[in-house]
């Protein structure tokens, strides 16, 4: 008759040893290599105002910054750069905080408000009701590093005033070359410096009209 051995009675010492040592270690090596934390090593960054900061005391013109169209390309949270023979590349460590579009609507508004002393030169979501007298509307093309490096924005622009005929698209296109006066802190960071000196020169076209 075959010998099966008895099965080990819970106030054993060894079944007590193996139920809260070699159990609990076990589990602790599982968790470790499962559960072990995964360090982020992306970055956010903003776009920011380029035109001197000043105290503004007026309240007119009252413009309506749209949110500009852009290339499917640029429409996502990655930094795109621009590589030769039509490649696009995507920098998955370097990511925007808000979308493109927004970022691109709120420092336009903060470069023409200073440009023209105004107050009411708005992201046009920050309008209650349409107490403005132009929109401004934006359609970019470029907005990304060639594959030289230098910083390209090409866009067509028009302020569209509320009450009026239909204004003309006026083109625009500034190259910030590679190596320009831009803090030593890393490509990316250079880069959306260059963003944001390329957006004050646009402003500074619009104020103009």
């Amino acid at each position: 008759m075959p010998y099966y051995p008895a099965a080990m009675p819970e106030n054993n010492p060894a079944f007590q040893m193996i139920r809260y040592v070699i159990i609990p270690a076990a589990m602790l090596v599982v968790s470790c290599g499962v559960l072990r934390p995964v360090k982020d090593s992306s970055e956010s960054h903003l776009l920011d105002p380029a035109v001197p900061e000043r105290a503004i005391t007026g309240s007119v013109p009252a413009v309506a910054i749209a949110r500009p169209s852009l290339p499917g390309y640029l429409d996502r949270q990655q930094l795109i750069s621009r590589g030769g023979h039509g490649r696009v590349m995507m920098n998955r460590n370097h990511l925007w905080a808000e979308p493109l579009d927004a970022g691109i609507s709120r420092v336009t508004a903060a470069n023409l408000g200073r440009l023209k002393n105004s107050l009411n030169i708005l992201p046009v979501e920050s309008f209650v009701t349409m107490d403005y007298d132009m929109l401004l509307e934006i359609r970019v093309t470029r907005f990304e590093p060639d594959e030289n490096g230098a910083l390209v924005l090409e866009c067509t622009w028009k302020l569209q005033p509320v009450h009026g005929p239909a204004a003309d698209p006026r083109p625009f296109r500034t190259v910030i070359a590679e190596g320009g006066p831009f803090a030593p802190s890393g490509p990316q960071h250079m880069r959306v410096m260059a963003m944001n000196d390329a957006l004050a020169r646009l402003a500074r076209e619009i104020s103009r009209f």
